[in-house]
């Protein structure tokens, strides 16, 4: 079975390399196969799931995967065993890779450790409640709209609108956008939106149309369904997000006064922080 999937020389001599230094299994680890008398645990399914899971399609899921980790990871253990039967030299280049995949593993462990540390129920909730306190009330709107492409048709659909027939339907029948079912926008803020349409919908009163509204998408008959002041998120709904920003705070905090501490010196100019915007020094 392990022949039928493509096999990974660069990992497998970069693992081989490293070897030494990870070679130690959990005690409780299960053995999952058994090549030439060296073990393959869950716990190395795992790590090799770390590693290879984002490039597997996605159909491939739960033990169909797992399977597929174990027969990478026989390959894997059959090519270091070639490597040291053929006598192969370690070059340069194997050299210098294992030496960043042990310093990655090392970076992630660091940095893992310190996430683990920092995302406390009581340093979330103290990054929610602020979160909450800084932030202003602003109105919010559930909307409809039909979108033509001439102010004629525009007003066409107001009057069949003025004489009575049903919003929904005339959106259905009609609009343009086919992002929204019946024309219906759900809730959003005013900066949400192109300001033209913008502006005509924030002025409107509950279940009122406005008059045909020009933009740069075509032309706007809107309804407006209702108003409310936009309520912050509850907490269990964003608690993900907040463990996430208070991980890669701590990491990057760490960075930082390892960064301040250490002497550093580069060949070339420092890229200005605006071109790496988006980007954490450890990759997260």
């Amino acid at each position: 079975m392990a022949s039928s999937f493509p096999f990974r020389a660069r990992a497998a001599a970069v693992l081989f390399a490293s070897a030494a230094v990870f070679a130690m299994a959990p005690a409780f680890a299960k053995t999952l196969a058994t090549v030439d008398g060296l073990d393959i645990t869950d716990d190395d399914v795992k790590i090799a799931l770390d590693d290879i899971g984002p490039t597997l399609p996605e159909q491939l899921q739960g033990p169909q995967r797992d399977a597929y980790a174990l027969d990478y990871l026989i390959d894997m253990k059959l090519a270091a065993k070639k490597f040291i039967a053929d006598k192969m030299a370690a070059t340069p280049e194997i050299v210098h890779k294992t030496e960043y995949y042990k310093d990655k593993v090392l970076m992630e462990t660091v940095l893992g450790g310190v996430a683990k540390t920092a995302s406390t129920e009581a340093a979330m909730r103290k990054t929610y409640d602020d979160a909450a306190k800084a932030q202003k009330p602003e109105e919010e709107i559930h909307a409809r709209h039909i979108l033509v492409a001439t102010e004629d048709e525009a007003k066409d659909v107001l009057k069949r609108l003025k004489a009575g027939e049903d919003f929904a339907v005339v959106a259905t029948q009609v609009s343009k956008d086919p992002g929204s079912q019946g024309g219906d926008l759900g809730w959003f803020t005013k900066d949400r939106m192109v300001p033209e349409f913008a502006d005509a919908a924030f002025k409107l009163q509950k279940g009122q149309i406005s008059e045909p509204v020009k933009s740069q998408f075509g032309w706007h008959v809107i309804k407006l369904e209702d108003k409310r002041t936009k309520e912050f998120p509850p907490y269990d709904q964003v608690k993900d997000q907040i463990a996430n920003y208070v991980a890669q705070k701590a990491q990057t905090e760490l960075v930082m006064t390892l960064r301040n501490a250490a002497k550093i010196t580069r060949a070339e100019p420092e890229v200005a922080p605006d071109a790496l915007q988006g980007l954490t020094p450890a990759g997260k």
